[in-house]
């Protein structure tokens, strides 16, 4: 609940500024080998490493979330910027022979200046997840982190500059929903990538559709966590536990329809709140604390009101949904909430159809495989989904029936940056990570060369 900084917002004179900054950068950044941007993706990538502790400090102060986590988000950051340092020596069109020794190929070349705009709950792994593809592609990047958590993002700005990339390639501008738009609405910005809410990602695409920008969208969810009566009992718990309260909840992904089959429901259940009533709530910076603070006042009281909102419906608070006050005076201001598990829930029900991004996970039971797929599916969102079983047969049967674009079996949260990260539906297009990424963040030139006469039908 205390200032930490104060930041001017970018009006559209600094955006200009910033994607010229950018336009220059970039033409420099371009035209240099694969290779070459591969070294400096992995200085970056090795200045994060060895800066891991400060900057998980910084990103802990900037979000909340608690120094165990940040750490992670870190971690993550720079395996994604050595991942793609790795695939920017090996990007290659193809050679397509064609009759009479001519022949065709196809060359992988850079878009140009790419808008970055990210999320309040991985500020700084986000812009991570966004610059690398794209710098290694051999583009530029504008990138407007969210007006929340402004602080983190300039750092890596400043990792990426000391790392060797040409001034201004990645540029920060700062500002809410102004700011954003002066970035969609620019005519020297080739693509956006934007990481956020529905109502914003369906703005974006509006404005990016009047200059026909390529758009990648990473929105909401309200993902399907599946549990079947032949789960291992205690690791289905720890999935439902990793699904629904990383980052006190705040995390587009999570599995907070938690379904779970009625042979094994008050078990299950029983041993959910258990486990949720020991989570430690506080001062996020203290190595054994679990779940830090909310963003801000304004998104807890709305989480708040889900919960109020569900008790009206008929659900049951099985546990927490309350404010937490640590013992430390100077937290008493902090936006602090007791982790919360709701029972008695049925799939017409507010917390069920929303999404909440909080630490607030719904119960549901089902009796047969059909009826829980269906149910599954039956959302506007489409992000993720999970399944805990013993029978691999059913798990890949289940995963393969989601509408979903990020799937786990037996596990919860986990993003490698090796693999595709991206929903169907209303969750949004497009992905980040993996070698999909490069297909988003470059674009093919078709070469066709004629080896003999040219022949004239005229």
């Amino acid at each position: 609940g205390r200032v930490i900084a104060k930041l001017l917002c970018s009006g559209e004179k600094e955006v200009d500024l910033a994607v010229q900054s950018a336009k220059a950068a970039f033409k420099v950044w371009s035209q240099k080998s694969g290779m070459e941007r591969c070294r400096v993706l992995l200085e970056a990538a090795r200045i994060i490493r060895e800066q891991r502790d400060e900057i998980a400090t910084l990103e802990t102060i900037n979000n909340g979330k608690s120094i165990f986590e940040a750490r992670v988000d870190i971690d993550i950051s720079w395996q994604c910027l050595e991942y793609y340092a790795g695939l920017a020596g090996s990007l290659a069109g193809e050679h397509v022979q064609l009759p009479g020794g001519s022949f065709g190929y196809t060359r992988r070349e850079p878009l140009g200046v790419c808008v970055g705009i990210g999320a309040w709950n991985y500020p700084f792994q986000i812009a991570c997840w966004k610059a690398a593809p794209a710098l290694a592609c051999g583009n530029a990047m504008v990138f407007k982190p969210s007006p929340f958590t402004p602080i983190s993002v300039v750092r890596l700005a400043e990792i990426f500059t000391q790392a060797g990339v040409p001034k201004g390639l990645f540029n920060v501008v700062q500002g809410g929903v102004a700011t954003g738009q002066f970035l969609c609405q620019h005519p020297d910005v080739a693509k956006i990538s934007f990481t956020g809410s529905v109502p914003t990602g369906v703005k974006i695409m509006e404005m990016a559709a009047k200059g026909i920008k390529p758009v990648t969208l990473e929105l909401g969810g309200k993902s399907p966590l599946i549990i079947f009566s032949d789960c291992a009992l205690e690791n289905a718990v720890n999935g439902a536990l990793m699904a629904n309260f990383l980052t006190q909840g705040e995390v587009c992904c999570n599995g907070t329809r938690v379904f779970v089959e009625r042979k094994i429901l008050d078990t299950f259940t029983k041993e959910v709140v258990k486990r949720t009533q020991k989570i430690k709530i506080g001062d996020p910076l203290l190595e054994d604390t679990r779940m830090g603070a909310l963003i801000n006042r304004p998104h807890l009281d709305r989480v708040q009101n889900f919960i109020k909102q569900a008790k009206e419906q008929g659900a049951q608070v099985l546990c927490g949904g309350d404010l937490y006050v640590p013992d430390d005076p100077k937290l008493k201001n902090g936006f602090y909430m007791r982790p919360c598990v709701l029972g008695n829930c049925t799939d017409d029900m507010t917390c069920v159809k929303e999404e909440i991004f909080g630490p607030v996970m719904s119960i549901l039971p089902f009796d047969t495989e059909e009826e829980v797929v269906e149910r599954a599916n039956n959302t506007k969102f489409g992000l993720a989904g999970g399944v805990f079983t013993r029978d691999i047969q059913k798990a890949h049967r289940v995963v393969a029936a989601l509408n979903a674009g990020m799937c786990f079996i037996n596990n919860y949260n986990v993003s490698p940056v090796e693999l595709p990260f991206g929903g169907y539906k209303a969750s949004g297009f497009g992905r980040e990570n993996g070698r999909a990424a490069i297909e988003y963040y470059s674009q093919l030139k078709t070469v066709c060369v004629e080896m003999g006469d040219v022949e004239s039908v005229f």
